[in-house]
């Protein structure tokens, strides 16, 4: 069963839960299992809600925020006046490092994304959308910033993190964390999957010594027994959540029965946001089928 994130009610407590009541709201990280109306998780993959925040919410918060918060300032060290190029800026991931690079002052973002999606990175503060299906991103920044830029966030892999390297400044980094050129479509295209792996960015310790540039790989899902660690990056975003800085959008909600179409929703690219799904439909739905 998927799922690597969910919120939900406790209901019951296991022999030696002293930090957890019955009743409480959570958000839970596992790396993977939660798609389930029921789940039986250990208390310290749970995280208590903080107030006023929607299950929704809550659903949506951990694994885009999580990755966003360390892939930008554990290991970019974003820091003011720096640029940062977001690919899949109008995803999970994206959406959330852009808010967390507006907690940082005047941080210049660059984000990838389709046409139709351009005037919501616009708002949400992507100083320089660019349509990677039209134009080539890499020229795109080179005109606007003709040495680079500081960071660059890689979910793409194959010649994409080749070409993300060459974007950096002297002092730049790239952080790794997908292979999204992996899934070229409906159906695995195993030649389109070779070529990526074929493509896929390769250095040595001695090439990095000249280039004054950094290489970073992240992946949530291997550090689940990084407890310490990952509370202490749930409690600063918590924070930042309560102070209005960070507030995860939702692009639709689905119910168990429609996954299906949710999963489309995203293979499409058609969401800007997180794809949520509950056990039932939201009762606003279901008054407007019943109608």
């Amino acid at each position: 069963c998927p799922g690597m994130e969910c919120a939900g009610t406790v209901r019951a407590l296991g022999e030696g839960v002293r930090d957890r009541q019955v009743g409480d709201k959570v958000m839970v990280l596992a790396r993977s299992g939660l798609w389930q109306e029921v789940v039986n998780v250990p208390a310290s993959h749970t995280f208590p809600m903080p107030e006023g925040m929607s299950f929704e919410e809550a659903a949506a918060l951990l694994v885009n925020y999580i990755t966003a918060y360390m892939v930008l300032f554990d290991f970019g060290n974003l820091r003011p006046n720096q640029s940062v190029l977001i690919h899949m800026a109008a995803g999970g991931v994206g959406t959330a490092a852009i808010q967390l690079c507006k907690t940082v002052e005047n941080v210049t973002i660059f984000g990838t994304a389709s046409a139709s999606k351009h005037d919501s990175l616009k708002e949400s503060g992507v100083a320089h959308p660019i349509d990677y299906r039209t134009m080539d991103y890499a020229e795109e920044v080179r005109k606007i910033s003709p040495k680079g830029v500081d960071i660059v966030l890689d979910p793409l892999g194959g010649s994409d993190t080749t070409k993300a390297f060459n974007l950096l400044k002297p002092m730049g980094k790239l952080i790794t964390y997908g292979v999204a050129n992996l899934l070229t479509g409906q159906k695995k295209n195993l030649m389109a999957m070779a070529k990526t792996w074929w493509n896929q960015f390769s250095i040595t310790a001695l090439q990095l010594l000249s280039q004054n540039k950094a290489v970073c790989g992240y992946h949530l899902g291997y550090m689940d027994e990084e407890v310490e660690l990952i509370g202490g990056v749930v409690a600063k975003l918590v924070n930042l959540y309560s102070q209005g800085k960070i507030k995860p959008k939702i692009d639709s909600v689905w119910p168990f029965d429609q996954v299906a179409e949710a999963m489309k929703q995203m293979q499409e690219k058609k969401n800007v946001g997180k794809v949520i799904l509950v056990p039932e439909a939201p009762k606003e739905e279901s008054k407007k089928a019943e109608n």
